[in-house]
This record gives structure tokens, C-alpha cells and sequence, in this order.
């Protein structure tokens, strides 16, 4: 059970990595607006981006576990439609939660689309997520699979407890900063 949690919390962490770098590369090099932490905490990650994950990998990554190449292939439009609808949903929930919490959500320029439900949520990104649902599935998942399982049970470990201590301290900082000071 520990070392599925510990798979997990990696899997989370890494793409929480990996949507705060594709956040900051949309800004900087797509939208040119500059630099600027895309992500609620001080690290480099966006958590919404590793919850968005493991949601996919439990439900949508459920549908498509041992199937045929075939099937697997023919599921890509339910995929699509499920990945987005998910995600949309876990951002539309976000944008709320740290409303409440924060004061303002980070995709607040979600007003600047045509098609946007109170700039919380809007279809360009919604398309986009899922897109990015059938990548992550179909290629992204199956390497980190591959990957993981070349780790050791020490290695594991490690970025374990050096990555949780990291984002524990980074949580604690925010409260800090946000409520205490």
C-alpha cells in the first residue's frame, strides 16, 4: 500500500512539474506576457495539474488498462471527451477553492476568451486538456510506468521523502505568508 502511495505522490509531483512548465512556456513564448510563477505555492509546480493526473490514470487510464492496441485506438475520441470534461471540471472546482482560499485563481485571463463561464473555465483550454488527456495517457503514463519501474526501492525513497519535505515546507510557507503574516 506505502509504495503504491509513493508512486503516486511521484506521479503527482512530476506532472504537477511538468503543468507548471507547460503553463510558464504558454506565457512567456506563446502569449508573450512575461514570466511569472504560474502556480498558487512558491515551487515549480501547479497541484492542479497532478490531481488532473491521477484522476485520468484512476478513471479514464481504468478504461484503457489491457486493452488491445486496436480498442485502445478506438477509445480515443471517449478519451478526449472524458479528459476534458474531468479536467474542466477539477478547474472550474479550483478556480472556487482558491477564490476562497487565496482571494483569486491564476487563470483569471480565462475572461479574454470568447467562449468562458465567468473566466473560470473556457472551451480553448478545455479542448486543449482534452488533447493533453489522450498524450498523457496514451504516451506520457506509459513511459513514467516504464521509468518507474527502473527505480530502485532506495531511489524511490529518497525523491519520496525529499520531494514530500519540499512541498510540506512550500505548504507551510504559503500559510505563513497568506494568513499569519
Amino acid at each position: 500500500m506505502l509504495n503504491k502511495v509513493k508512486k503516486y505522490y511521484l506521479c503527482f509531483m512530476m506532472y504537477s512539474v511538468i503543468g507548471w512548465l507547460y503553463e510558464v512556456i504558454l506565457e512567456v513564448f506563446i502569449y508573450k506576457w512575461g514570466f511569472s510563477n504560474r502556480g498558487v505555492l512558491f515551487g515549480p509546480y501547479c497541484p492542479i495539474y497532478g490531481v488532473g493526473a491521477l484522476i485520468f490514470i484512476l478513471i479514464v487510464g481504468r478504461i484503457l488498462k489491457d486493452k488491445k492496441r486496436k480498442d485502445k485506438i478506438l477509445l480515443i475520441p471517449v478519451v478526449f471527451i472524458l479528459c476534458m470534461v474531468i479536467a474542466t471540471s477539477i478547474e472550474l472546482i479550483a478556480s472556487y477553492l482558491c477564490e476562497w482560499l487565496l482571494g483569486s485563481w491564476p487563470w483569471q485571463t480565462y475572461v479574454d476568451y470568447k467562449y468562458n463561464f465567468q473566466g473560470r473555465i473556457a472551451l480553448s483550454p478545455s479542448l486543449r486538456f482534452g488533447l493533453g488527456g489522450i498524450l498523457f495517457l496514451y504516451i506520457i503514463q506509459p513511459l513514467y510506468e516504464r521509468l518507474y519501474s527502473k527505480l530502485s526501492n532506495k531511489v524511490v525513497n529518497i525523491l519520496f521523502y525529499l520531494i514530500g519535505s519540499l512541498f510540506i515546507v512550500d505548504i507551510i510557507s504559503l500559510i505563513i505568508f497568506k494568513f499569519i503574516v
